[in-house]
């Protein structure tokens, strides 16, 4: 959890006046340019599209810094990228892409595995399976889009996470979004972590149910919660609540870190609540055989009512899963609108899932998926420890690959960004409204695909441009100190 400090607070706030009223001062003369103009472009009678601090926030701030967000590349998403470079003639407004190209380390795409790039196993059978299959079914699961490789990834995906079925949709922000508003509507309660990722809000939102959230991580607070609505019931009739579903991620994309998933699974069973478990960022990264949080904190799969997660991460493909009870599956089978209306995932990604977790679990006949869980976990602790050592702000827990880097001031975005592109590390920074408007920072995503000599060159660009930026808000330990734990480490 971030403990923002007082000094820090307040020259970020002075910061984003500054912005705000600079910002506001540019648009007062420019109406009164456009009001002095006799003939107007803007369609008269008509109410804007854009309004509000949101458009004011894009056009003053974003425009500005644009350059930093939505690089393109031009090569698989391996340790490695090249990325597009790009130019503006009007101070940012419009970016224009070269044919030119730029060799960086990644340290921006969530290939925590590595299965993103050409591998030995999943590649030959992805090219296989596009030859047979195509590239899509063009058809809807209940229709004729459900082929052989969907029917085998759900009973393979069931037994990888520990439940008795599995469904699988072709997007993973949709699997929140359209499977929260079938699970519970009107009359129902979700509890929801203060940090849970958009896409379980909007899914939360357009439930019907009744929301409230408690306070990040903390399992005390959700039982004040629980306690409190439970007593008072439903708004204004006071009935019990038909049902209560407790929302929470396995680690937290924005924070990395681990969910308190035993202590929650507690509080929900001791109030009769359902659990409902998003590892989109935890499912093949962490834990022993990579099956994610449960498996890392000791929780029988069991315990968790229904489990979520993404393809997009550790295997390397694109879409989403639920696993639960069969009678939950059969459920969501006959009345999710992601399964009766959306075309099905395409038959390549679907075998590339199929093949990424046979090598995890070792059904490739080799031990590569063992090798790859260890490197993810002793690459992204190496990291984590030795940003520590530097002096950097470090977000999240142990053997969590996202670790967030704390920049807070305005400023310090684009300079941390830019600065970081100019010696070839490319690293995603993140601010408002993906963050809190005070708590932007870069998010280091560690790959298993890294070598110890890539990331030692990570983190010598990161401190040299730390230094100029002035991001290492604690004392850097002792040289000597940082060589010593290289030593073990190694």
């Amino acid at each position: 959890m971030v403990r923002l400090p007082y000094l820090t607070a307040l020259t970020t706030l002075f910061s984003y006046g500054l912005l705000f009223a600079f910002g506001q001062l540019r648009d007062f003369f420019r109406k009164i340019i456009d009001w002095s103009k006799s003939t107007s472009k803007g369609l008269k009678g008509y109410a804007p599209i854009c309004l509000g601090l949101e458009d004011f926030y894009t056009r003053r701030l974003y425009l500005r810094i644009q350059d930093c967000f939505s690089r393109p590349i031009a090569s698989a998403p391996d340790a490695w990228i090249d990325v597009v470079e790009r130019y503006s003639n009007d101070n940012n407004k419009t970016l224009h892409r070269t044919s030119n190209t730029t060799k960086c380390l990644n340290l921006g795409s969530y290939n925590y595995l590595g299965f993103a790039a050409a591998d030995e196993y999943c590649t030959p059978r992805v090219i296989e399976s596009l030859k047979k299959y195509s590239s899509s079914t063009c058809s809807i699961r209940v229709d004729g889009g459900t082929t052989d490789l969907h029917n085998e990834l759900e009973e393979l995906l069931a037994r990888f996470v520990g439940k008795p079925a599995a469904i699988t949709f072709g997007m993973g922000y949709v699997t929140n979004s359209a499977i929260i508003p079938i699970l519970i509507g009107k009359g129902g309660l979700i509890i929801s972590d203060s940090l849970n990722h958009n896409s379980i809000v909007n899914g939360a939102r357009g439930s019907g149910a009744a929301v409230r959230v408690f306070q990040h991580n903390n399992p005390s607070h959700l039982e004040e919660v629980l306690r409190e609505l439970i007593a008072e019931g439903q708004p204004r009739t006071h009935r019990p609540w038909k049902k209560i579903i407790v929302i929470v991620e396995g680690i937290y994309s924005m924070e990395g870190e681990l969910c308190q998933l035993p202590e929650i699974i507690s509080v929900c069973k001791k109030y009769k609540a359902y659990t409902y478990l998003d590892e989109a960022h935890s499912i093949g990264a962490v834990g022993k055989t990579g099956r994610g949080v449960c498996e890392l904190l000791g929780v029988d799969p069991a315990d968790v009512d229904i489990m979520m997660g993404t393809f997009t991460k550790s295997f390397g493909s694109c879409g989403g899963y639920i696993a639960a009870s069969k009678e939950i599956i059969r459920y969501l089978k006959y009345s999710c609108p992601a399964h009766l209306y959306a075309t099905s995932m395409s038959p390549p990604a679907v075998q590339q899932v199929i093949s990424a977790i046979k090598v995890i679990l070792g059904e490739d006949g080799s031990s590569r998926g063992a090798q790859k869980l260890a490197h993810i976990r002793e690459n992204s602790n190496f990291f984590r420890s030795e940003l520590q050592k530097m002096g950097f702000e470090v977000l999240g827990d142990s053997d969590s690959p996202v670790m967030p880097i704390m920049l807070y001031n305005p400023a310090k975005i684009p300079a941390f960004s830019r600065e970081c592109l100019k010696q070839n590390v490319a690293i995603v920074t993140v601010a408002f409204p993906a963050t809190p408007l005070l708590l932007a920072r870069a998010r280091i995503c560690i790959s298993a695909a890294h070598s110890r000599e890539d990331l030692i060159k990570g983190l010598e660009v990161i401190s040299k441009v730390g230094d100029l930026v002035g991001i290492k808000y604690f004392p850097a330990e002792p040289p000597q100190h940082q060589e010593q734990g290289h030593k073990k480490l190694e």
